[in-house]
């Protein structure tokens, strides 16, 4: 059995401020450690439940953020950008599960350092109506491919706004969120025995994990940060302007969203 496991660094034990979570400080430098210990505890529960392969995808920012001499040599390291899977890459290499590890509620949520994708371009984004987050977003990409969300992690917030779209899978509490930057977390220890329990259990259980899919074509619509960035975004040509800060474009297919909307991603930095 083959394992993709996607790690973010929001939704990680101890992590609560944006300066732990942007390179080029010591807060940060301790909280990709961090990141990685938990990344290692989801290895080694899914190879607890017998999984033959597993792939770890570096999902956070620059998408390198895990040494990788640190992680479990046991496991495939998938990590730089661009590409074109993002935060979901490995998923095309025939897994059978996917676990969400270090995740985080959608943006204007109400959860640890909540964001959709880009904190600075987007706001909120919905696919066929439907508000989602990071996890929503690829979590119906893996299920293009026929695969499962079986695990995720992270604060109260986030499993509340997921555990409808996911109701067969594991979900291990990693904090309680306090608000925007404050919450209170189990030690980095307790959070990484959670998380190798949580992966062994639903590793177990992948076949009788439900695959969460959209029908396409996609319409997506996003809620921009300013009316600036819409003004920028709508230089592409299939995008409309459908409010001040809001936009809107059709898509055959998720995958073909995510490359869409992790574009307007890119080019929202000549406004930074």
């Amino acid at each position: 059995m083959k394992i993709l496991l996607s790690v973010d660094i929001e939704g990680v034990a101890g992590v609560y401020h944006t300066d732990q979570v942007r390179a080029g400080n010591g807060e940060y430098e301790r909280a990709r450690l961090l990141m990685t210990h938990e990344a290692n505890a989801a290895i080694a529960g899914a190879f607890d439940a017998g999984a033959t392969e597993v792939f770890v995808n570096d999902s956070h920012g620059s998408f390198r953020n895990m040494p990788p001499d640190l992680l479990d040599k046991r496991a495939r390291a998938i990590q730089g950008k661009p590409r074109y899977l993002s935060m979901m890459s490995g998923v095309e290499l025939g897994v059978d599960g996917v676990c969400l590890i270090g995740y985080h509620s959608r943006g204007q949520g109400y959860g640890i350092l909540a964001h959709t994708i880009n904190s600075f371009a987007f706001s909120r984004i919905f696919l066929n109506g439907q508000e989602l987050g990071e996890a929503g977003i690829y979590g119906a990409l893996a299920g293009e491919y026929g695969v499962p969300v079986i695990m995720a992690s992270g604060d109260d917030v986030f499993i509340d706004e997921n555990k409808d779209l996911f109701p067969k899978t594991t979900f291990v509490e990693t904090k309680k969120a306090g608000g925007a930057i404050c919450g209170v977390s189990l030690s980095p220890e307790q959070s990484c025995q959670a998380i190798r329990e949580g992966v062994r259990i639903a590793v177990g259980a992948t076949r009788q994990t439900p695959v969460f899919t959209l029908t396409g074509p996609i319409s997506v619509e996003i809620e921009t940060q300013s009316t600036r960035l819409a003004d920028l975004f709508c230089q592409w040509p299939t995008l409309s302007r459908i409010g001040g800060n809001r936009i809107s474009f059709e898509a055959p297919k998720v995958e073909h969203a995510v490359r869409m909307i992790n574009s307007l991603s890119a080019m929202s930095t000549m406004l930074r």
